[in-house]
Parts: structure tokens; sequence; C-alpha cells
């Protein structure tokens, strides 16, 4: 197995015991990315030269005898919406082609006392709006297990990266399944923290009651330190969570024994793929296998999740890329007035998808339609937060699909935004209720393609939930499989 290949946890062992090198580590990684990237299309902005500097001076201080933390010298990647001083930051958008933050976004700050290396910032949707990384205004991603199909979004880089050995790790972003979905259709784990669990300070907001930083990782245990370095309060976040964040390794215990699994009946409905319907429920009957108490529950306004999503995200979007106008920072595209300028630089600059979502925004919030459709979304989604209240009286975790089908092929959805918006289906009640969420893979489809169960916790309860990925990973070996481009798989 090439060093690439490798879940953090491992590479850090060997680089503990002296048996790779950081530098030999990061030349392997970006040898990989060489190797593939121009099929996969995972990054918008690779740093070969910053990547190999990190890596020797972690590389000194082995040498020194000095300890080094978990993600010290190993490669990763960062999604293109998180700021990064002095790194370009685009959102995958023309209207911000050329803007280097001054400031690193507060995961960045963080993660930097880990020292990783960095390799790059990974492609998305623009302004994280879309679930397959076709709307990037600079390239599609490919699925690096069938490059014919996408890698789902709007992190779509960060996990087509993560599973063709172009990065060890990654940051993600979810508003609405943005990191779960990826990760089913790439094969990864992926994970949504609770609202409030990790800073939003430096992401460049899509819909701020929803949008949160997570990770994305070869395995749960990786998943659990990435965590780690990432959570707690942070003063420059009014919507930071006080709570302190807990040691999440300390959830990866392999017993899921008295544990009580909810299986909500919404999540298992018509038009479901079979082999997506069929690898959920043997993981769920493995889980049981191993202990825990499986029950039928009913989330009964899930139906009504992705109408309401589709008036509060677009309507909070709508109001954040007010900012772009030509003016303040970001790309301009000049006219005889403000007026004209402002409108040559957003009807110029901002794509097709972005366009759709401010208009569909601005409508829900306008004078007479308010009421009629903002303000019913809203108590909708109060109805949702409420049935998961509920739910979580009777079991510890829900498990679920994390998508209603494996990676579907590029193009065939994008001319059709319904079809696209009923693809989030089984991810986006969990955004509107401020739940975690973790989508670990459980098998494949007939044509090969990774399939990924979802497990849906409490709030503020990232254990529970790492501690069921992590039993259910350890009794299958799906974790260990990593994509080969063309659709094959080791």
């Amino acid at each position: 197995m090439a060093l690439y290949d490798k879940p953090a946890h491992e590479l850090h062992d060997l680089l503990v015991k002296r048996e790779i090198s950081a530098a030999d580590l990061t030349r392997d990684v970006l040898a990989r990315l060489d190797a593939t990237e121009k099929e996969v299309g995972a990054y918008l902005t690779v740093l070969p030269e910053a990547a190999m500097a990190q890596a020797e001076s972690v590389d000194k201080k082995i040498a020194a005898g000095e300890d080094i933390a978990f993600f010290e010298g190993i490669p990763g990647a960062v999604k293109d919406n998180i700021c990064t001083k002095g790194i370009r930051t685009t959102c995958a958008s023309k209207i911000l082609e050329n803007f280097v933050p001054p400031y690193d976004a507060t995961v960045m700050t963080r993660l930097a006392k880990e020292s990783p290396v960095i390799v790059g910032k990974a492609n998305l949707d623009e302004f994280a709006m879309g679930g397959s990384t076709e709307n990037s205004a600079y390239q599609t991603t490919h699925n690096p297990w069938d490059t014919a199909r996408v890698p789902g979004g709007s992190s779509g880089g960060s996990a087509a990266a993560v599973a063709a050995g172009s990065a060890v790790w990654a940051l993600g972003s979810d508003t609405g399944g943005s990191i779960r979905q990826p990760a089913s259709f790439c094969g990864v784990v992926g994970l949504k923290p609770t609202y409030g669990r990790v800073s939003r300070y430096g992401l460049v907001a899509y819909a701020s009651s929803l949008d949160q930083i997570g990770p994305v990782t070869r395995d749960v245990t990786d998943c659990a330190h990435l965590l780690n370095a990432i959570a707690g309060h942070d003063p420059m976040d009014s919507t930071s969570s006080p709570a302190e964040a807990p040691d999440f390794t300390a959830a990866l215990k392999n017993d899921v024994k008295g544990l009580r699994i909810g299986l909500p009946a919404e999540y298992f409905v018509k038009g479901i793929d079979a082999d997506v319907e069929k690898a959920v429920r043997a993981a769920i009957k493995q889980l049981e296998s191993l202990g825990a108490e499986v029950t039928e529950i009913s989330l009964p306004h899930t139906e009504y999740a992705i109408a309401a999503y589709y008036l509060i995200a677009p309507a909070e979007a709508a109001t954040n890329l007010e900012r772009y106008d030509g003016v303040s920072y970001g790309a301009r595209v000049d006219g005889a007035d403000v007026v004209e300028l402002m409108t040559n630089t957003r009807s110029q600059k901002f794509g097709a998808e972005v366009k759709r979502r401010i208009m569909i925004g601005n409508y829900a919030l306008s004078a007479g339609y308010y009421d009629a459709y903002y303000l019913k979304a809203l108590k909708v989604r109060t109805l949702i937060q409420q049935d998961f209240t509920d739910a979580f009286q009777k079991v510890d975790v829900i498990a679920a699909p994390t998508a209603p089908t494996p990676a579907y092929k590029i193009g065939e959805m994008i001319a059709d935004p319904l079809q696209m918006y009923l693809q989030d289906i089984c991810t986006v009640p969990l955004n509107l209720a401020g739940l975690p969420g973790i989508s670990v893979p459980c098998g494949y489809s007939a044509q090969g393609l990774p399939i990924g169960l979802q497990i849906i916790g409490r709030p503020f309860d990232e254990t529970t939930v790492l501690r069921t990925a992590y039993a259910y990973e350890q009794s299958q070996s799906f974790h260990n499989d990593m994509a080969r481009l063309g659709g094959a798989r080791a």
C-alpha cells in the first residue's frame, strides 16, 4: 500500500516511529495528485512548494526529538470557501476569482496548532450551492470511483481528494448535506457537527443558520481527531456554542450493546434506489447483531423538509450575497453609473445556480410573500425540530441512508434543478434541526459505486454518533477500500 492510501492515524504512528518522513509522505501525496488531478479535478489551488516546506519543518522537529501533534506533517485539503490568509479563496465563483483573504478562518487558526501540511484548496459548487460540484465556475470535479459520475456536492472536491488519495484528510462545509452526500458518493467518512459546535468565522456564508464546517476523512478515527482539532467555542462567532467540546476520540469504543437505534419510515420511501436500501438495511442489521436495539420511528414532517429548506436557505443566501456588489471587494465589471456597475458585476460574475437561489430568496422575502412562504418555512422548521426531539425520547441515534441514490452521471441532473434538490431529502432535515450526522461507507451498488450509512444524533452528542459509526466500521472493511480511477475498486 502506498503512503497516500493510509489513514492519518497510521501515518502519524509511522512518523513518530521515524519509519517515514513528512517530506516523503508529502511527496507521495503530491505525486498522487499529479497522477489523478487531470481526471478528478479536485483542486482549484495547489500549493506544492508551501506543502514541502511545511513537511520539511516537521521533519526537523522530529529529528530534534520533539513530540508532534496528531495531524503534524500529514497532507490535507481545505474547501475553497474557508478563508486562508494569503491564499486565494474563490468559493468557485468568478466574483471572487482574485480574492486573497487577509485573515484565517478560526478552523484554520486552530488547525495550525497541529501543523498539518496544506496541499491546496478544494473545488466546490459555487458558493456551496449545489449537490454535484458541477456548478463550479472553474471546473467539474469527477468521482474517483467512476470519472463519468459526480462526486456529490457542494464539498465534492474535498471528498474526491480524500477518495483519490490526493489528500489524507479534508475540511468541508455542510448546509444541506454538503459534507455527508459527497462522503457517501465517494466512499469516505464525512461528519456534519451540531450547529454551533465548530466556528463559522471565516467560512464564506451561504445560509448562516444552516452552515457548518466539518471533517472529511478515510475513517472514523481520523474524523474524531479532526473534529478535536477544529471544535470549540469562538468569541468571533456569535452563533458558536459556549459548550465545552469533549475529547471525541474517547467515543471510539467498539461497543454498541444496548444502544437504541431509530429507523425512520420516512427515509425508506418509494423512489429510493434498491441497492441503497439493501446496503443500509444490511448495515442496520449488522449493528443489531453487535448488540444495538433497533426500533421503527416516525419523523412525520420529513416530506416538507425540502420545500422549507429551499425557502430558508435561498432567503439567507440572497441576504448574504448582497455584499458582492462590485464596490467593496471582489470582481468588478464597470458600468456608466453605480447601478449599471452593480448590475453588470452580478449578472456576469455569478453563475446560473447562484442567481436562481438569489431570485428565490428575494421573492420569498418580498412584501406580500414573506408570510406566505418564508414565515411558513420557519414554522415547518420548528415542526421538523420537534419531530427529532420526540424521536430522541425513545432512541439514542437514528440510522438512515445518506443519499437516496449512489453517484449519478455528470450532466444527468444539472438541467433539472428540482430533481437535484430532491437528492437532499435524507440530509436537509438535520441542517434544519441543527443536529450532528455522519456518513460512513456501508456497501456498493451493482455498478461498484459506494453507498453511505447516515447516523444522526442529539444536539451536541457527536460522541454517540462517532461511537456508533466506529463500531459499525470496525465490523466491516469498506473504509479500507480506496477508489481506483475508472470505477474499479481495490
